[in-house]
């Protein structure tokens, strides 16, 4: 009967140690200012589009009312590997195991099996996906990057709304834009 109290008092103790997080999720680094500039002409998704097809990318959604683009694009990563996995080797070229066992008086077997630093035949990849939201007067540009191991397993992933893509985006953007166009 003593364990009954001793076990609760334990479990309200633990209990105690839980904690709530200080701020919620976000994006880290923060979006760079750039990602966010000013695009007061009337085909600005359909020249977004534009740009974003002739850099790679893949129309994944669009949603015309509310002025919401998402695209995506990958690429293979060759000689990609976890650093933080060194089971075996892992991406460090030939690894084998086996063994070698004998049976009590009534057999010998022998086993090894191998591969090189690779899985199931798939190619590591990189995933970039951007999202962009025109409003009526600007534009918005989100960007993160996931890559996968050979496994499919993700292995990173951050937030890539930095300067360089979005003055690159900005840029090809004002080139792209129709004569018709009112200038930015």
């Amino acid at each position: 009967m003593k364990s009954i109290p001793i076990s609760l008092t334990c479990l309200l103790a633990l209990a105690g140690c839980q904690v709530v997080p200080d701020r919620l999720p976000q994006a880290e680094p923060a979006p760079a200012a750039s990602c966010y500039f000013p695009a007061a002409q009337e085909q600005a998704l359909e020249t977004s589009v534009e740009v974003l097809t002739e850099w790679g990318f893949t129309l994944n959604s669009t949603d015309t009312p509310l002025g919401l683009i998402s695209a995506s694009r990958e690429r293979p990563l060759h000689g990609y590997y976890d650093p933080y996995d060194d089971a075996f080797g892992y991406g460090h070229g030939m690894r084998l195991f086996g063994g070698l066992g004998v049976g009590r008086g009534s057999g010998v077997g022998f086993g090894i099996a191998g591969g090189f630093g690779g899985g199931v035949g798939q190619q590591p990849v990189e995933v970039e996906r951007v999202s962009l939201l025109v409003d009526d007067a600007h534009i918005r540009i989100s960007r993160d990057i996931r890559r996968f191991d050979h496994w499919g397993d993700l292995r990173e992933s951050y937030s890539a709304s930095n300067d360089d893509f979005c003055q690159r985006f900005q840029t090809r953007f004002a080139q792209t834009l129709p004569a018709t166009g009112r200038p930015l």
